[in-house]
């Protein structure tokens, strides 16, 4: 049994992505594993301002909101699920701002296990690359992270264009294989 720790970037609830999550989340438990999704727009995440108070203080960060909380959730966690609809080829602010934000441990995520669930309207090849080159850039950073697994939901823009689509059963499959 695993500790999995599902980032939800999706500014819509229940948009495309988040309903991912929720099919991933859906999947994993009924394997056994514990699980928790954060919809990470809903919770309130500063900006870095690289002030490295956090170098000086033990990883402790100056900022006074729900990233302290989220990122002792992410050093407990044995899988960690980054789930963002791509926003101009890349992961959408919300997302990006809690990947700055772990600048506080860093160095203290280890032995991470990683998927990545991005969903785009485009449906071309390429649409994806800088968004998962985000994902993979972050992991990068974190000691012995591996990747597990990726989904391109790709060609769905509208909110619930996801559910007759292949990628729920996809989705799903995913976090029952964990």
């Amino acid at each position: 049994m695993k500790n999995i720790l599902i980032l939800s970037g999706s500014p819509r609830a229940k948009g495309n992505s988040d309903v991912l999550c929720d099919e991933f989340m859906r999947g994993a438990r009924e394997v056994g594993h514990n699980v928790e999704k954060i919809r990470v727009h809903g919770k309130k995440i500063a900006y870095c301002h690289a002030c490295y108070y956090c170098r000086d203080h033990q990883g402790e960060c100056v900022i006074k909101d729900d990233m302290a909380e989220i990122l002792q959730k992410i050093l407990n966690a044995d899988v960690i699920v980054m789930a963002s609809p791509v926003y101009f080829y890349s992961v959408d602010a919300q997302m990006k701002t809690l990947i700055d934000r772990t600048v506080a441990r860093w160095l203290d995520i280890k032995n991470k296990e990683f998927y990545y669930i991005m969903t785009a309207a485009e449906d071309t090849e390429t649409v994806m690359d800088t968004t998962l080159a985000c994902f993979r850039g972050a992991a990068d950073c974190y000691e012995s992270s591996i990747e597990r697994g990726v989904l391109y939901a790709k060609g769905v823009y509208e909110k619930g264009e996801i559910f007759d689509t292949a990628y729920m059963q996809q989705a799903y499959e995913m976090g029952k294989n964990v």
